[in-house]
């Protein structure tokens, strides 16, 4: 494969991350952390950082040796790799952001059984080469991270009257308290879901009719 191809198909693997494939509004993956930690714009940025972190390494060493971990071990050393750097992560947190990581809670060590890292590892990163699994990785972890803070941020907005702990409104503002609250996740996450599916169905829409 030339240059040239490699390039396109490297970027094709990153785009289709943050908009075609979003892990989130399309493929519907990670909803554990997507519903529990976006309450607000600040702890919705640190999950999806954090998962970028474990996501993008996990790829770079699972994709550095795919052809050494045997078949019959793949997921067992896969998980080994995803703990390894969520450690990482926890620790981090914990030593820099303790405020944040108590925020987040279990939710970090949970990002270990996160369907989208482990699903990523067993259907892209072990069968094709460093490059392309990194496009990859940083394509559905940044796509996974705008979820997130799309979330979030509507959640705070319309629960706290805030963006990243920045009031907004004057004292006038009637805080939506319900957005904050579990029942806030679902109902923020089935109005993006209902908007992505318009608009997918809209633009296959029109390229039916240019076609």
């Amino acid at each position: 494969m030339n240059q040239p191809q490699t390039i396109n198909q490297s970027a094709e693997e990153f785009l289709k991350g943050l908009w075609k494939e979003n892990p989130v509004f399309v493929a519907v993956l990670g909803m554990c952390p997507t519903l529990a930690v976006t309450n607000t714009a600040i702890n919705s940025l640190a999950m999806g950082l954090a998962t970028t972190f474990v996501l993008v390494f996990s790829s770079l060493l699972v994709s550095s040796f795919r052809k050494l971990i045997p078949k019959q071990v793949r997921i067992t050393a896969f998980i080994i790799i995803i703990a390894t750097f969520v450690t990482v992560v926890d620790f981090v947190l914990a030593a820099t952001v303790p405020q944040i990581h108590k925020e987040l809670g279990a939710f970090i060590a949970l990002i270990v059984v996160n369907c989208l890292i482990l699903g990523r590892q067993e259907a892209f990163s072990s069968k094709h080469p460093v490059g392309l699994a990194l496009a990859d990785a940083l394509g559905m972890s940044i796509g996974f991270t705008f979820a997130l803070l799309c979330i979030g941020s509507i959640r705070e907005i319309l629960g706290s009257g805030a963006l990243f702990n920045i009031p907004l409104f004057g004292d006038g503002f009637e805080p939506w308290v319900i957005m904050i609250l579990p029942p806030g996740g679902f109902f923020t996450l089935g109005f993006l879901l209902l908007f992505f599916n318009w608009l997918q169905q809209r633009r296959a829409k029109g390229v039916g009719h240019r076609a």
